[in-house]
């Protein structure tokens, strides 16, 4: 009885592994659950066995990828919920950098952190709806019109401050809210996590969530439901604008500045982190936790190339390399979903 209870058992647990991976395979961040956690784990592995040469797990390096993280973590999670409600916003970066030169220059100017912040945020918000409504009024290609925002508000950074840093040095209260620590937690990382909790609880437990989805898989079904697709995109614009203004409210109390052109290349870095997370190129498809997942990989690979001391090119090598991936591997699921 025994060899025979041996061999159907062993069966039976491959089976069961087997059963656990599809399902994780199945869930919407299952795949980048899976490679996250495969690096995650080779990195730790690194560290252990080489703690001098691979720093990975020291507290220095872990405060840097805390204060890292939410930055891109918010442009991720604006420009997220607008592909999956079906467009895009290439502006977010400059839209980022001018809410920050602006926030910065009226609390030099004697205004408080504590008003000028959602100042910023209410700018953010309205650039965001202003895209929207080009857009869908003149029904135009949303890459386009935000292509134009990206060099219209980079020039507007210029215009307002020209070339030169914007010192930021605000009440000690809001550099302790948006940097400071607590129980040696980034004080940024935590608002990161607020937000991916917030976002998630909107679009995959709240009605408007269902509309998003709606909207972006299938905006004609949509509409004959009932739902103003219109209006959703709109929010969406919004909350994608809205989102690159918090970035920059994170970075200037994290760094204590602002630079007229630092926001260069993060709508691309906020997309690629999307795409990696899952989200259809097409709407309709995507999940927060994906996107999350998509920020966190990204700076898993940029710190691990960094800590390896290698050359910046590496970077956008391996970067480019796994966006295309993510790319393909998304299409797979669309087509064998259609089949």
């Amino acid at each position: 009885m025994t060899p025979v209870l041996a061999e159907s058992a062993a069966p039976r647990s491959r089976t069961q592994r087997q059963s656990i991976l599809k399902q994780i395979m199945g869930m919407p961040a299952g795949a980048i659950f899976l490679v996250f956690m495969t690096l995650q784990i080779v990195c730790i592995a690194g560290a252990l066995l080489y703690p001098d040469e691979f720093r990975y797990l020291s507290p220095q390096n872990l405060t840097i990828l805390m204060k890292a993280i939410p930055v891109l973590g918010c442009l991720a999670l604006g420009a997220g919920v607008l592909m999956i409600a079906g467009e895009f916003d290439l502006s977010i970066g400059s839209v980022y950098t001018f809410t920050a030169v602006l926030m910065a220059s009226l609390v030099n100017e004697g205004l408080s952190a504590f008003v000028a912040a959602p100042i910023g945020i209410l700018t953010g918000l309205l650039i965001g709806s202003l895209n929207g409504h080009i857009t869908l009024r003149f029904g135009l290609p949303s890459f386009i019109v935000t292509l134009g925002g990206l060099l219209f508000w980079r020039g507007a950074v210029l215009l307002y401050n020209g070339a030169v840093q914007v010192r930021f040095d605000p009440e000690p209260v809001f550099t302790s809210l948006f940097s400071g620590t607590l129980f040696g937690v980034n004080a940024a990382f935590i608002w990161i996590v607020l937000f991916v909790t917030g976002f998630h609880l909107l679009l995959h437990r709240h009605r408007f969530g269902n509309h998003v989805f709606a909207t972006g898989g299938n905006r004609g079904a949509a509409e004959a439901i009932g739902i103003n697709t219109s209006r959703v995109k709109l929010i969406a614009f919004a909350i994608a604008g809205g989102m690159a203004a918090v970035a920059g409210i994170l970075a200037t109390a994290r760094v204590g500045s602002v630079q007229p052109g630092q926001g260069a290349g993060l709508e691309l870095q906020a997309i690629a982190a999307c795409v990696i997370g899952g989200l259809s190129l097409r709407g309709g498809r995507g999940s927060i936790i994906g996107i999350f997942l998509g920020v966190l990989l990204i700076h898993t690979i940029t710190d691990v190339l960094l800590l390896l001391r290698a050359p910046g090119f590496y970077l956008d090598m391996f970067i480019a390399t796994l966006i295309v991936l993510a790319a393909i591997f998304n299409h797979l699921i669309e087509r064998r979903g259609l089949a």
